[in-house]
C-alpha cells in the first residue's frame, strides 16, 4: 500500500479554503477547486515510495499492472485504474456541461486526433478515448443543476419570464416562442427551445437579466418562481450575459444536504454551482460545454452529445450489507464508493475492494491492515491500494481523534447492472 500526493487544479470557481480546511492544512492563498487522486495521465497522483522516491501512479499500474490491478480489472478495462476521485469544491457556478458516452468518445478522439488537434489545443474536445460518468457525495449544502425538468414547468417560467420585459421586444419574443415551443406536443420541442436559448446573444440575455432584477420582478405571482428569478440573479452576477443564464432554467435545481449522492451519466447536461464535495467517476477529462464559462464550446458537438429528455435527479441510497458496509452503488462498471467511520475501541471495518481502490481519510487516523502490509493514514492523507493487498481492514488509531472517516473508491461490480446506463 502506497501513500499519495495529490495534483490541486486551481480553477477560478474554487473556494479558497474549503478543501484545506477539510483536510486539516493551510490554504495555499488561491482558488483550490479540485483534489485529484488517480492515475489520469494528464494529472496523475504521485506515489510516495518507502525508499524516498516518487513515482507517477499511471506509471506504477503500467509496470506491473496483474499486481496493481489484479486479472480481473485488466481484462475488463486494460492496464489503467479505471476511476479518478476528487474533493470539488465550488466557490461558484462551473460550466454548463455534459459528458459523452464510451461510444462518442472514442470516436470524438479519433476524429480529432485523425485532424492532428494537439492535445493542449483549446478547441480539443477530446482529452481522451473515455467516457466520464461521475456521482457526487455532497460534504456540506451543495446546490447543482442536473437534468432536464419537466417541460410544462419550463414553459410556466419562460411564460412568466416574457410578461417581465418590455412588450415586443427581441427578449419578450424569444422567451415566449421558448414557452409555447416547450407547451406543445413536438418531438424536438425541448431540443428547439435549448437551441434558441443557447443562440441568444448576450444583449438579449442582459435585457432578461435586468428585466428579472427590475420592479417587474417582484410582481404578485413572482413567488411561484422565486427560485427561478434566484437562479438567473445568481448566474447573471457570475456571467452576465451567458446564453447559459437562460439554459440553466431548463434544468432541474437541487440543493442536496450532506450525505445526500447523486450519479450524472452520458448525456445528462447539468452545472455545480457551490458547496464541497467527493466527486467520483470514470478516469476522463472529457467535457462539452454550453455555457457559464469562458472556455471553448463546441455547439454542433455539444448537440450531438446532450439527450434532450426530461429526468429526475438520479439519486444513489447508501447500501448496508452483512458486512457493516456503507456502500454508494451508481449503475457504472467503473466504480462504486464506500464510506467508512471507525471509532476508537470499535472492531475494525472491512474495506470494499474489487480490484484496486484510493482511500481519502477527512477526519481523524486509521491503519489499513492487509496480509501483505500496513499503512498509516492521518486526516488530509490519502493512499492506493493494490488488488494483491486484499483483504483490507479500517483499524482506528487508538489515541487519535474519533471517529475516524474514510472515503474508498474501488471498481464498481458487472453483475445486476445489466439494464443499468452506460
Amino acid at each position: 500500500m502506497y501513500l499519495l500526493d495529490n495534483p490541486l487544479r486551481p480553477y477560478a470557481w474554487g473556494s479558497v479554503t474549503a478543501i484545506a480546511d477539510l483536510l486539516g492544512r493551510e490554504p495555499s492563498g488561491g482558488p483550490e477547486a479540485e483534489l485529484w487522486i488517480g492515475a489520469h495521465p494528464g494529472f496523475p497522483s504521485v506515489v510516495l515510495i518507502p525508499d524516498g522516491t516518487r513515482t507517477p501512479l499511471d506509471e506504477l499500474i503500467e509496470a506491473d499492472p496483474a499486481v496493481a490491478l489484479g486479472g480481473g480489472t485488466e481484462s475488463r478495462f486494460g492496464a489503467r485504474l479505471p476511476f479518478l476521485l476528487k474533493v470539488l469544491a465550488a466557490e461558484s457556478a462551473l460550466s454548463l456541461q455534459v459528458h459523452p458516452s464510451l461510444d462518442q468518445a472514442a470516436a470524438g478522439y479519433d476524429a480529432e486526433e485523425a485532424a492532428g488537434i494537439p492535445a493542449d489545443a483549446a478547441h480539443r474536445n477530446y482529452k481522451d478515448r473515455n467516457h466520464k460518468p461521475e456521482m457526487l457525495f455532497a460534504l456540506t449544502r451543495f446546490d447543482a443543476l442536473c437534468g432536464f425538468r419537466p417541460l410544462e414547468e419550463s414553459a410556466a417560467v419562460f411564460g412568466f419570464l416574457a410578461g417581465l420585459c418590455e412588450p415586443g421586444s427581441e427578449e419578450a419574443g424569444l422567451l415566449g416562442t421558448v414557452a409555447t415551443e416547450l407547451g406543445s406536443d413536438a418531438p424536438a420541442a425541448l431540443r428547439n427551445a435549448f437551441e434558441a436559448l443557447l443562440s441568444a446573444d448576450s444583449g438579449v440575455v442582459a435585457s432578461v437579466e435586468g428585466a428579472v432584477a427590475s420592479p417587474r420582478g417582484l410582481e404578485p405571482n413572482a413567488g411561484d418562481f422565486a427560485d427561478d428569478l434566484a437562479t438567473v440573479v445568481e448566474l447573471g452576477s457570475q456571467y452576465p450575459g451567458d446564453a447559459g443564464v437562460l439554459v440553466a432554467l431548463l434544468l432541474n435545481r437541487v440543493s442536496l444536504q450532506p450525505g445526500e449522492v447523486i450519479h450524472l451519466p452520458a448525456g445528462n447536461i447539468h452545472a455545480y454551482l457551490s458547496g464541497l464535495a467527493i466527486e467520483v467517476m470514470a478516469s476522463s477529462d472529457n467535457v462539452l460545454r454550453g455555457g457559464l464559462t469562458g472556455k471553448y464550446v463546441d455547439v454542433p458537438e455539444l448537440l450531438r452529445t446532450v439527450i434532450f429528455e426530461p429526468l429526475a435527479p438520479p439519486s444513489v441510497p447508501a447500501v448496508t450489507n452483512l458486512l457493516d458496509q456503507e456502500l454508494y452503488l451508481p449503475p457504472y462498471e467503473e466504480f462504486q464508493l464506500q464510506r467508512v467511520v471507525v471509532h476508537d475501541g470499535v472492531a475494525p471495518v472491512p474495506l470494499a475492494q474489487n480490484g484496486p481502490a484510493v482511500v481519502l481519510v477527512v477526519s481523524g487516523s486509521v491503519r489499513l491492515d492487509s496480509p501483505k502490509s500496513d499503512l498509516s493514514l492521518h486526516r488530509g492523507q490519502s493512499g492506493f491500494l493494490p488488488d494483491i493487498e486484499q483483504p483490507v481492514l479500517v483499524h482506528p488509531v487508538q489515541g487519535a481523534d474519533s471517529p475516524a472517516v474514510l472515503f474508498a473508491v474501488t471498481c464498481g461490480t458487472p453483475a445486476g447492472r445489466e439494464g443499468f446506463p452506460r
